[in-house]
C-alpha cells in the first residue's frame, strides 16, 4: 500500500501541474455558471417585472395580519388577499388561474398539525419553501390561546406541515376534474443531497476516465517497464485508482465552490441545511462505490490499449458504461418504485446512478432494495478488481496493438 500511495501522489502531482487539466478544472464551472448568469441578466433587462404570486388566505384562526407581516418581513413577492371560497371549489378556481395559491388556516392546524395549501400547476417549486416561514405565527397563536396542560403542550410542540395539492387538468371517468395527490414533504430536502452526490459521482467517474489515457500514454512512451521495476502491477493499478479518485474529488470541490454560492445567493436555497443530514453520507457512499466499480474496469481495459487514437469498439463501449443509467431516467422518474427502476438498481453498471436518482425522488426509501443493491455493488467491485488486476498485469507491458476481448479472456484464465 505504501508504494500504491506513492503512485497516487505521482499521478496527482503530474495532473495538477498539467496546464490542460488545470484549465479544464476551472474553465468548465466558469463557463457553466457564467452562461447561467448571463442568461439571468438578459432576463432582468427584458423589462418584465418579477412574477407576483397571488396568495389567498382562508383564515379561521385570526392570523391574517401576522401572515401579511411575515411575508413583508421576508420580502416575498406575494399579493395576499382574504378569501371565503370553500375547499371543494378550489380546483376550478386554480385551473383558471396562474401563480396562485390558497392557504386554509383552520382547526386542522391544532388537531392534525396540517395547513392545506392548494397551488396552481405552474407554481414555482420554491414557493413551498417560502410558505414554511408561516409556521411561526401559527405557533405563536397556539401558545397564546392554549393552556399548558399535557395535551395542549403536545399540540404546541407538534410541527406544522403545509400539505400542498397541485392543480391538474386530469379528469376522471365521468369527465369530472380529478384532484391531484398531496405533497407533504419539501422536495429540496431530498433533491439537494441527491444532486450533491450526483456531482461527486460524475466528477470522480470523469476523472477515472483519465486512467485510460494514463495507462495508454505510459505504454506509448515505453516507461511502464521503468515504473514496474519499482512497484508491482497491483500497486501501480491501486495507485492509479486512488490518485484519480483524489483528482475527481478536487474537480467536485471546484465545481461545488461555484455551485454553492450560486444556489445560496441567486436561488436563495439553504443548501447547508439540506446537506448536513445522515442521508447525504449514504448517497455519497453510493457515488464512491460507483467510482470504484468503473475505475477498476477503466484501469484494466486502459492497460490493453496501444494508444487512445486506435482504441477499438470494445474499449469505446467500456467508456460508455457510466452513462447507462441515463437509459433509466424516464422510467425511474415516472415510477421510481416500478419494475424497471428496481431492475436498474440491481445491475452493477447502472446501480449507482439509478439508486441516486430513486433516492432523490422517493419519499420512503426501500431499505431492503438499497441493502441488496449495495451488496451487489461491493461483490461486483471485488470481482472486477480481481479481473482488472490480471488484465492489467499482462496488458500494461503489451505493445504495438490493442488487445482483443478473446486475448483478455485468455489472460483471465491464466
Amino acid at each position: 500500500m505504501h508504494n500504491a500511495m506513492k503512485v497516487a501522489k505521482w499521478e496527482i502531482k503530474r495532473n495538477l501541474k498539467n496546464k490542460s487539466f488545470l484549465i479544464g478544472l476551472f474553465l468548465t464551472p466558469i463557463l457553466f455558471f457564467g452562461f447561467m448568469l448571463i442568461g439571468s441578466l438578459f432576463g432582468d433587462d427584458s423589462g418584465e417585472s418579477a412574477v407576483t404570486t397571488h396568495v389567498y388566505v382562508h383564515d379561521e384562526l385570526g392570523v391574517y395580519e401576522a401572515i401579511e407581516a411575515t411575508a413583508r418581513q421576508h420580502e416575498f413577492d406575494w399579493k395576499i388577499q382574504a378569501t371565503d371560497i370553500a375547499e371543494k371549489d378550489i380546483q376550478k378556481e386554480l385551473i383558471e388561474s396562474e401563480n396562485t395559491a390558497y392557504l386554509y388556516f383552520d382547526d386542522r392546524a391544532y388537531s392534525e398539525g396540517v395547513i392545506p395549501v392548494y397551488a396552481s400547476e405552474e407554481m414555482s417549486p420554491f414557493f413551498m419553501n417560502q410558505v414554511q416561514v408561516l409556521e411561526a405565527p401559527v405557533k405563536a397563536l397556539q401558545m397564546k390561546k392554549l393552556g399548558l396542560s399535557d395535551e395542549q403542550l403536545a399540540a404546541v410542540t407538534t410541527g406544522i406541515v403545509f400539505d400542498e395539492t397541485i392543480a391538474t387538468t386530469e379528469t376522471d371517468g365521468n369527465g369530472e376534474t380529478a384532484e391531484s395527490g398531496s405533497l407533504g414533504e419539501d422536495p429540496l430536502e431530498q433533491f439537494v443531497p441527491g444532486l450533491f452526490a450526483g456531482i461527486i459521482l460524475l466528477s470522480i467517474v470523469f476523472a477515472g476516465m483519465y486512467i485510460f489515457q494514463s495507462a495508454s500514454q505510459e505504454k506509448k512512451d515505453k516507461i511502464a517497464e521503468i515504473i514496474l521495476s519499482s512497484v508491482t502491477p497491483g500497486e501501480l493499478m491501486q495507485g492509479k485508482i486512488i490518485g484519480y479518485f483524489v483528482l475527481g474529488i478536487v474537480q467536485a470541490v471546484v465545481f461545488l465552490g461555484f455551485a454553492l454560492p450560486f444556489a445560496i445567493i441567486k436561488l436563495e436555497i439553504p443548501v447547508f441545511e439540506y446537506l448536513f443530514v445522515p442521508e447525504t453520507l449514504l448517497l455519497v457512499s453510493i457515488a464512491v462505490l460507483g467510482y470504484l466499480l468503473f475505475s477498476s474496469i477503466f484501469v484494466g481495459i486502459g492497460a490493453t490499449m496501444a494508444d487512445m487514437s486506435s482504441a477499438g469498439q470494445f474499449q469505446g463501449f467500456v467508456m460508455m458504461l457510466p452513462f447507462l443509467p441515463f437509459v433509466f431516467i424516464g422510467p425511474v422518474l415516472s415510477d421510481p418504485s416500478g419494475i424497471v427502476a428496481q431492475v436498474g438498481t440491481y445491475i452493477p453498471f447502472t446501480a449507482p446512478g439509478v439508486l441516486l436518482l430513486r433516492l432523490t425522488v422517493l419519499d420512503v426509501w426501500p431499505w431492503m432494495q438499497i441493502g441488496i443493491s449495495l451488496v451487489i455493488l461491493l461483490v461486483s467491485i471485488w470481482i472486477f478488481m480481481k479481473l482488472a488486476g490480471k488484465i492489467f498485469k499482462v496488458g500494461i507491458l503489451m505493445y504495438g496493438k490493442n488487445a482483443s476481448p478473446k486475448e483478455m479472456l485468455k489472460w483471465l484464465r491464466a
